[in-house]
């Protein structure tokens, strides 16, 4: 029987333990298992290799995304990690141009050194990735919506023409979730997402997982992440299962929150820019509308400040926490700059649109008029840019 997904994220991959009745899926604090013959046992051997506690894991990933195949990892950047080591020498890849940070460092100070080549495009416009193909092209990787600056990729049309290309396509589905976006469903060949985010939920465990219908693939990963072995321990996977079980409801109340803290920061006059793809006016706002089922819970937004300014703003809130990290229950915000894209070049930065005052909310699920509250009085002490200068005027 089909079941919609908040019936999976609850039961798929978890039935209740046969030995004992535990309607929650065990914590088996092994890291070997017995064997009743050399290389005979009951499907486990080494729990690197696999593990009952991580099988559930996988299995209910999987289903989240509506993929035959789920792999977990010991986070988002092992995930990324055990992908890229699909490519050998000479091997080409197309890029998001504004994506996470750490996959941006990890492109080009870690694999480029390799001998992998990486051409990073503007892919909200499909003949971008069109221009960029070599015949060496074997992956595209593709962030929508994009971290930091939420811009929106048609996933369909770019599957489509990495398929045509014979070109393994991979989506970051990290910001959207399964609950709103489904890229297999649209044509992507590997999803992929950091599970410390909102999938796990509550700020207290890294992971990472990859999903696929291709059998080939998962095959090929599945070497890969028992060779490489940047596995999550059973106490990560125990936590990100138990997360996973009220990710749809948790959802629900961050896109809510977001669309409103969204249309808040637009109407305000210290506010230069606003990005969040659930806008009517943000340029990917169609698309999204087409492949996601709501917009999400991260908004991004420049100050009209200095940067001194924004550092200082940055000290204000109380109720929003300055972390690195998002997708918890509780509100972080950061300043991508200095923390989550300091490794990107500043000129690389500036290129796409990372300014010195963008801050990047990640909205939680307390009362939204106390995170509007909470903004309205740490924007009340902020010098506007144009006051630098001259007389001193606050928003």
């Amino acid at each position: 029987m089909s079941y919609r997904f908040d019936t999976r994220a609850i039961h798929a991959g978890q039935a209740d333990d046969p030995s004992t009745g535990a309607v929650t899926t065990p914590i088996y604090q092994t890291s070997t298992f017995r064997q009743t013959e050399p290389g005979v046992n009951n499907g486990f051997c080494y729990a690197r290799t696999g593990h009952p506690t991580r099988a559930a894991l996988e299995e209910n990933l999987a289903a989240l995304e509506g993929a035959r195949h789920g792999l977990a990892f010991a986070s988002g950047m092992a995930a990324i990690h055990t992908v890229l080591s699909l490519l050998s020498r000479g091997d080409h890849v197309i890029s998001t141009r504004d994506l996470y940070g750490g996959a941006w460092r990890i492109f080009t100070k870690v694999f480029a050194r390799f001998g992998i080549e990486f051409t990073f495009v503007d892919t909200t416009s499909p003949a971008n990735i069109d221009a960029a193909i070599r015949p060496e092209t074997k992956l595209l990787w593709l962030e929508t919506p994009s971290n930091p600056l939420l811009h929106v990729t048609d996933i369909a049309k770019c599957s489509a023409i990495a398929r045509a290309n014979r070109i393994t396509t991979v989506v970051d589905n990290t910001f959207a979730t399964p609950v709103l976006q489904q890229p297999l469903a649209l044509g992507a060949d590997l999803v992929l997402h950091s599970t410390t985010k909102y999938i796990n939920g509550h700020s207290d465990v890294l992971g990472g997982a990859v999903v696929t219908n291709d059998q080939g693939l998962y095959d090929e990963l599945k070497f890969l992440q028992n060779a490489i072995g940047a596995v999550p321990g059973p106490q990560d996977c125990f936590l990100v299962l138990r997360g996973i079980k009220t990710l749809g409801l948790r959802m629900e109340r961050h896109c809510s929150n977001a669309e409103l803290v969204a249309r808040w920061l637009l109407a305000h006059d210290l506010v230069r820019r606003v990005y969040y793809p659930g806008l009517v006016d943000e340029p990917g706002h169609a698309i999204a509308r087409r492949q996601m089922a709501r917009f999400g819970a991260i908004v991004s937004f420049e100050l009209d400040t200095t940067l001194e300014e924004t550092r200082a703003f940055t000290r204000r809130p109380h109720l929003w926490t300055l972390a690195e990290s998002l997708g918890s229950v509780k509100s972080l915000f950061c300043h991508p700059a200095t923390m989550t894209h300091a490794s990107v070049e500043p000129e690389v930065r500036r290129n796409v649109g990372i300014s010195d005052s963008l801050i990047r909310l990640s909205v939680g699920l307390e009362d939204v008029r106390d995170l509007i509250d909470d903004l309205e009085q740490a924007f009340a002490r902020t010098v506007r840019r144009d006051a630098a200068a001259g007389e001193e005027r606050v928003a």
